[in-house]
């Protein structure tokens, strides 16, 4: 298991806000280790069937896809992700069909891609993709603040549903910290 550290306390603010969403980021691996598929893909709360570990892994990296590449870049959409004109609105979490270990590999593979855009881009960039022709764009400063509000929320939602599925909650799982 690998877990990021924080960032560090006095670094600039584009240290601080790419290592605050690398953090969070870090722990959703973590969250899932050691689940069978089965518990992957368990429906706990009655009221939001959707909300499955394997469910919140695959939102999660599309939401990374949807900020970074089509609102950030304003790649055009050409048929990649699960939304489609009348479907559903959280096509994403339909993966009951996906084994767990690809779904948090291609979180780990979109996590990589649009580390590389935060990269290549100042954080007064501002998105490219359809809100930018409402004249609501917004800049990549508040992307990033985005995405660790919404990374950190659904962490705590993995954090129940785990604790719902066989008791262990994230931090019994943390390794020991280094005595010196």
């Amino acid at each position: 298991m690998t877990v990021v550290n924080r960032p560090p306390l006095t670094s600039d603010e584009r240290t601080q806000l790419t290592g605050w969403l690398d953090l969070q980021r870090s722990f959703v691996r973590m969250k899932c280790e050691g689940l069978s598929e089965a518990d992957a893909h368990r429906k706990t709360l009655s009221t939001s069937p959707l909300m499955t570990m394997a469910g919140l892994v695959a939102h999660l990296r599309w939401n990374e896809y949807s900020w970074f590449h089509l609102n950030m870049l304003g790649t055009p959409d050409t048929g990649q992700t699960p939304w489609t004109e009348g479907g559903h609105p959280d096509a994403e979490m339909f993966v009951d069909d996906v084994p767990l270990a690809q779904l948090l590999d291609e979180y780990d593979e979109e996590r990589a891609r649009s580390n590389a855009i935060i990269a290549g881009l100042s954080l007064d960039a501002v998105e490219q993709g359809p809100y930018a022709a409402n004249g609501e764009a917004a800049s990549l400063r508040y992307v990033l603040c985005h995405m660790i509000e919404e990374t950190a929320r659904h962490l705590g939602h993995l954090d129940i549903i785990r604790e719902l599925l066989d008791g262990q909650t994230s931090y019994d799982r943390l390794p020991a910290p280094e005595v010196s």
